[in-house]
């Protein structure tokens, strides 16, 4: 029974190891890591292997109790995705497919949602879906009605939205994204899971979260989020980029407020392992304060547009996976000391407004993130925060107006 728990407890969290924690193990250093050698598992014969015989291995002892408890009851996790027929769904879709959002043994039921104009596009989208043949699909549900979409899903991704057109002014997108959201918020407070958890992509995400939020009144506001995964992924290359260092070494950068052109990327809290010492702040790493307060934080906040100008689209597979990383975090957990980057409702914390869709820093456990309190906010850093809280307020101010809130 002891190794079948083992196998279904690695079949959630293959993949979500960190190196910290697999150079720490017996099993990874003997080259018989389930993470490692998956082809080898070990979780299937217990006894041969050391990391669980010596009560250190991080897929029996430790991420079980990180864990999401609807993972654990062996049922398709229901997942709504929103503008599926888009190209950031087209990237998102198959991952979620895949495994890699709730692991290679979790199946799921899509519920693919997108306006009447798109449904010819979005049943190619399913066509392509079942000639995969995945085997954690266990059904596919294409649907131009928010009732369909969103009934009893565990989770949805929000990733439609009104694009801004040319000549539009910022007040004529948050209107019609307004109108959006107010729908699939009341949608969702009909319809979806009583802990539904729910990701906004489509921009402006925060205030668009906001809007959801508000028209859900029945569902906590805690299991509403938008995205800053790809900025928080974003900041994290640049630093590793400068450093000439793996991705992985690179810890605890942290992204601030909305997801527009005033977030305000942060390294203070930041290390880089190994670099020379186990835990050098990335400051001292870096050593160049200029290029930190300046063409750091302006290459991650311009990063989209730079992207739009290269390719003359905007980014889907990076937002894709930031989806990902964003949503298994949540449900699987954080490693231990990792802090992460969620855009979620404020409780006041850091002065920031009570209500306020903001991107904060995280951890996760059992489903539920937990803002990380108490961190020394700089004079300088002050300025950044108060820049992107005056225009997370005045979205909200135009956006309520739209809905007479």
């Amino acid at each position: 029974m002891e190794s079948q728990n083992a196998q279904r407890r690695l079949g959630n969290i293959y993949g979500h190891l960190t190196t910290e924690e697999t150079s720490q193990c017996p099993a990874s250093n003997s080259n018989k890591c389930p993470a490692m050698n998956p082809g080898k598992c070990p979780a299937s014969n217990s006894d041969k292997c050391p990391a669980i015989n010596s009560g250190k291995c991080p897929v029996m002892f430790t991420s079980q109790a990180k864990m999401w408890p609807r993972l654990t009851q062996g049922e398709p996790i229901r997942v709504c995705v929103t503008g599926a027929a888009g190209n950031i769904a087209y990237s998102l879709i198959f991952m979620i497919a895949s495994g890699h959002m709730f692991g290679p043994k979790q199946r799921v039921a899509l519920h693919l949602l997108d306006i009447p104009p798109m449904e010819k596009v979005l049943k190619g989208v399913e066509m392509e879906i079942l000639d995969c043949a995945f085997p954690l699909v266990s059904g596919v549900i294409c649907t131009s009605e928010p009732k369909v979409a969103f009934m009893n899903v565990d989770v949805a991704i929000l990733v439609g939205a009104f694009p801004r057109q040319k000549g539009m002014e910022r007040k004529d997108l948050l209107k019609k994204n307004a109108e959006i959201f107010k729908a699939q918020g009341k949608a969702m407070n009909d319809y979806a899971s009583r802990n539904v958890k729910v990701l906004v992509v489509g921009n402006p995400a925060n205030t668009n979260c906001l809007i959801a939020m508000n028209c859900a009144p029945d569902l906590p506001k805690s299991n509403f989020s938008a995205l800053t995964r790809l900025d928080h992924n974003r900041a994290k290359a640049q630093i590793a980029q400068n450093l000439k260092v793996p991705l992985d070494t690179v810890h605890n950068v942290v992204i601030w407020g909305n997801h527009s052109a005033t977030q305000y990327p942060d390294i203070s809290y930041g290390y880089v392992g190994n670099h020379p010492h186990i835990r050098t702040p990335i400051r001292s790493a870096v050593n160049n304060d200029q290029w930190l307060q300046n063409e750091f934080i302006a290459t991650v906040q311009q990063r989209g547009a730079e992207i739009i100008k290269a390719r003359n689209s905007s980014s889907a597979a990076s937002a894709a996976w930031a989806v990902v990383n964003h949503m298994r975090d949540w449900l699987l957990g954080t490693p231990e000391g990792e802090i992460v980057s969620m855009a979620v409702c404020s409780d006041g914390s850091y002065d920031i407004p009570a209500g306020l869709i903001f991107s904060f820093p995280v951890t996760c456990r059992n489903g539920e993130w937990t803002m990380v309190k108490g961190l020394k906010v700089t004079e300088f850093s002050r300025k950044k925060l108060d820049l992107t809280t005056q225009e997370l307020q005045e979205e909200k101010q135009d956006a309520f107006s739209f809905l007479g809130i």
